[in-house]
C-alpha cells in the first residue's frame, strides 16, 4: 500500500500520449537533477482524447476534433524544437493512433496500492515505451510486462484494467481536472501557482522556488 510521503511535491496532470508531457517530464528530470531535497511527482491524469471518447471508454475517430495536418504539422515542429532543447531522443514526434486510457488506469492503480517509487519506475517505463520505442502502450500485454518490471503483480494489472470502477474513478479525475480549471497538458502546479507546457526547468525553478 502507498506510504504518507513526506517530501515536497509538484503536481503534474498529463497524458501519456501528449508528446509535450513527455519533454516537460524531461525538463522536470534536470530541474530535479540541481535540488538537494527530493521534489516528487504527485501526478494526476488528463484525457486528450475526452472529445473523441465514447461512453463506454472506446475513441470514436470520426469525430472532427478540430486538429488537422496543419496543427499536427506545427505540433511536430515544436516536438523537435524541444528535443533539441532539452537534448532528447524520440522515436515518435507525435502518437494520434494510440489510447492511453488503459495505460492511465494502470498506473493510477500503481499510484493508489504501491510505493511512489514503484509508481514512478512504471511511469517512466509507460513514457518511454512509447516516445523512445513506439510501443502501442494502449496494449494490456505490453502494461503488465512494464509492471512486473515495475515490481506489479501481472494478475494485479490485469484485474486492474478489467475493472469498470477503476475506470469510472479514472474519468472521474479527468473530469475533476476540467473542474479545476485544467485545459491543457502539462500542467505543473505548485503552491496555488501553475505553469502549463514543456517549460524549461528554470521555470519549473521559478515555479517552486520563487526565485
Amino acid at each position: 500500500m502507498s506510504e504518507t510521503q513526506s517530501s515536497e511535491q509538484i503536481t503534474v496532470f498529463s497524458d501519456y500520449v501528449c508528446p509535450f508531457c513527455y519533454l516537460g517530464r524531461e525538463s522536470l528530470r534536470q530541474y530535479q537533477s540541481t535540488r538537494e531535497d527530493e521534489l516528487e511527482i504527485d501526478w494526476h491524469p488528463f484525457d486528450l482524447r475526452s472529445g473523441k471518447r465514447n461512453p463506454d471508454g472506446s475513441i470514436d475517430h470520426s469525430v472532427d476534433d478540430g486538429k488537422d495536418e496543419d496543427y499536427y504539422e506545427q505540433a511536430r515542429e515544436s516536438v523537435r524544437r524541444l528535443q533539441a532543447k532539452y537534448d532528447v531522443e524520440m522515436d515518435l514526434d507525435i502518437a494520434t493512433d494510440i489510447d492511453s486510457l488503459p495505460a492511465q488506469i494502470a498506473s493510477y492503480y500503481v499510484k493508489e496500492h504501491y510505493d511512489y517509487e514503484t509508481w514512478l519506475a512504471f511511469d517512466v517505463a509507460v513514457f518511454e515505451a512509447l516516445w523512445q520505442d513506439g510501443q502501442d502502450i494502449g496494449d494490456e500485454d505490453l502494461l503488465v510486462e512494464l509492471a512486473e518490471e515495475a515490481g506489479v503483480e501481472s494478475d494485479e494489472i490485469r484485474s486492474a484494467l478489467g475493472d469498470d470502477a477503476l475506470q469510472s474513478a479514472v474519468r472521474e479525475k479527468f473530469t475533476t481536472a476540467q473542474r479545476q480549471g485544467i485545459t491543457g497538458v502539462p500542467t505543473f502546479a505548485y503552491d496555488g501557482h501553475a505553469a502549463r507546457g514543456a517549460v524549461p526547468p528554470e521555470q519549473l525553478e521559478r515555479l517552486v522556488e520563487g526565485t
